[in-house]
């Protein structure tokens, strides 16, 4: 277990020099989460392969260290990973790896990313359903 300081370094590392930061073009997926409490918004940019799995993601937004760095932090978790894979995830981890004590009473910030992400597998199918109905 980290200590309090070893957590506090590791969200510096992360939002100072976040990873996968920036806007992929041409992202197959766009998703926009936000905390309207406290200002902290955060966008994904995703690139899905034929079975839904994330083979390239980005990320931008604005706000807090944790909910910055938790964002640079998820980018690393779902790599690789499909749509369903994400929307089954537990934010437990990823609140563990942060630092559960430095971020236990800010956990809507910690989890924002997160929980903005797990909306992409029924934003993809509606998508994939309007694009269906307009083929028609």
């Amino acid at each position: 277990m980290p200590t309090r300081q070893e957590s506090i370094d590791f969200i510096l590392d992360h939002f100072e020099n976040p990873r996968r930061r920036g806007r992929l073009e041409n992202a197959d997926l766009v998703l926009e989460g936000g905390n309207p409490g406290c200002g902290d918004v955060v966008t994904l940019y995703l690139k899905l392969d034929a079975e839904t799995r994330i083979v390239d993601i980005g990320f931008e937004g604005e706000g807090c260290t944790i909910s910055q760095a938790a964002a640079s932090l998820l980018t690393e978790h779902v790599l690789g990973r499909t749509l369903r894979e994400v929307a089954e995830m537990s934010p437990d981890p990823l609140v563990d790896e942060l630092g559960r004590d430095v971020v236990s009473t800010r956990l809507k910030c910690a989890t924002l990313a997160l929980n903005t992400l797990k909306n992409a597998e029924k934003q993809y199918r509606n998508g994939q359903a309007r694009a269906e109905v307009q083929a028609t």
